[in-house]
């Protein structure tokens, strides 16, 4: 895995933690997040599938990271639009992965598109594009 010395960061903060988010792969604008199946985060009880909250906090990670690869630092970040269609259930007792690309920066803001699967990325159970504000703070690591 191809990445800045800072990535690791973005899965460490409280939420991603609670969330218990896994960075799974990155190259130079693209990186990959696990979200593990985990009882306490499922939103459908008899179907044993994840929450889509889970899964749009986990896609607004994944784009945060695809920035922060893209742009080589831990320059602060603000969610200004995440728009994500959640186009399927996902499957029972199954991890969830985003794949997040960093498509074009400008000095102050950064453009994300993202797909959230389960075992195939051809079959997404969400897609989401965003815009994200660019600050001249570096990312709260502590």
């Amino acid at each position: 895995m191809k990445n800045n010395p800072y990535l690791e960061k973005v899965v460490q903060t409280p939420h991603a933690l609670k969330l218990n988010l896994e960075l799974i792969s990155s190259n130079e604008h693209t990186v990959t997040i696990k979200l593990p199946f985990n009882e306490d985060l499922i939103g459908d009880s008899i179907n044993r599938i994840l929450h889509g909250g889970a899964i749009t906090s986990a896609i607004d990670t994944a784009c945060g990271a695809a920035i922060f690869q893209l742009q080589n630092n831990l320059r602060a970040l603000a969610t200004l639009d995440l728009r994500v269609d959640h186009t399927r259930a996902a499957e029972p007792d199954t991890d969830v992965y985003v794949l997040a690309d960093c498509y074009h920066l400008t000095h102050t803001i950064a453009f994300v598109r993202a797909t959230a699967y389960t075992n195939d990325i051809k079959n997404p159970i969400s897609t989401a594009m965003g815009t994200f504000m660019r600050s001249n703070q570096l990312f709260p690591t502590q």
